[in-house]
């Protein structure tokens, strides 16, 4: 295929929640080509260079990864293949024609153990399989020879098309009496529509090739503030009140982590600070409340 006079963005992993948010909020003057499960496999080797080599893109969004972070437990070599050996495979074909890779991380890379928000300089030390898997991601592009990347990290990321938090605790609000969740983990919940907003504001950033080179490398994106799963949760349910949704639940009641145990080690604390990228792009991020309620207002 001869390239388009559009900018061609490669988005894999399309079908996932993520990524139907990217190609909503596309800028007219990007060529959305969806790729996912079963045509292409960026755990395939040749199959990644063959696609890249006749779509040609500019750019390279990879929201792909295997996120379910229990099963990642039993299946830490598969976790691997698709978080961690994947991007590397996107890395190199991306160098080779000379595309951007914007690739999603997260706060699994991190101990959790932090007190202040984590920076992007800060040590990572992650706690389980899926968190592994994804640091090695990271560590297969920076390796690969690529210069043009963006490695974003996020947190407790939710939004229309996929299961996400917000959608849980709405069905359950509908169905119990009393929700019981977790407040002991704290950390900040992303909407999607803001992070694709933000991975296309430091693509422009490519506008200005002067300064371009040096604002590739690892960003981290939530949004602003902090908040327990149990905060969070009440908050949902307070929305839910407001707007008239089905919410049989009167009350959410705190537990801690032992109480609810699970096979993956959560993070306790997953806040990110965002600075670098607001400074870069000169966009503030909203509130994770704001958000919330914006969310609402889509669905």
């Amino acid at each position: 295929m001869s390239r388009s006079v559009q900018n061609k963005i490669l988005l894999v992993g399309a079908k996932g929640m993520l990524a139907q948010m990217v190609a909503r909020c596309a800028p007219p003057e990007y060529q959305i080509v969806p790729l996912d499960l079963p045509e292409f496999d960026l755990t395939d080797v040749a199959l990644v260079e063959r696609i890249f080599q006749e779509e040609k893109p500019e750019v390279v969004i990879n929201c792909a990864a295997f996120t379910q972070v229990d099963a990642c437990e039993t299946e830490e070599a598969l976790a691997t293949r698709v978080n961690g050996d994947g991007p590397g495979n996107l890395a190199r074909a991306a160098r080779n024609i000379d595309a951007t890779l914007v690739h999603i991380s997260t706060d699994y890379v991190f101990d959790g153990l932090g007190t202040t928000p984590y920076s992007e300089t800060d040590p990572t030390v992650p706690q389980s399989a899926y968190g592994r898997s994804k640091l090695l991601g990271e560590e297969a592009i920076r390796q690969s020879g690529l210069e043009k990347y963006f490695i974003v990290r996020t947190s407790w990321l939710y939004g229309p098309g996929g299961k996400n938090f917000v959608e849980t605790i709405l069905r359950l609000v509908a169905e119990r009496d009393e929700l019981r969740v977790v407040a002991d983990q704290v950390g900040s919940p992303t909407f999607t529509g803001d992070l694709a907003q933000g991975l296309f504001n430091l693509l422009a950033l490519e506008r200005t090739p002067q300064t371009a080179k040096a604002l590739y490398g690892i960003y981290h994106f939530a949004n602003a503030g902090q908040c327990s799963w149990y905060d969070f949760a009440k908050e949902i349910l307070t929305l839910a009140q407001e707007r008239g949704l089905p919410a049989k639940a009167e009350r959410v009641v705190a537990i801690r982590t032992e109480d609810y145990p699970l096979p993956a080690r959560r993070p306790s604390y997953s806040v990110f600070n965002s600075k670098k990228y607001q400074r870069v792009t000169g966009v503030s991020i909203p509130g994770w409340e704001v958000s919330l309620r914006t969310y609402f207002d889509l669905r």
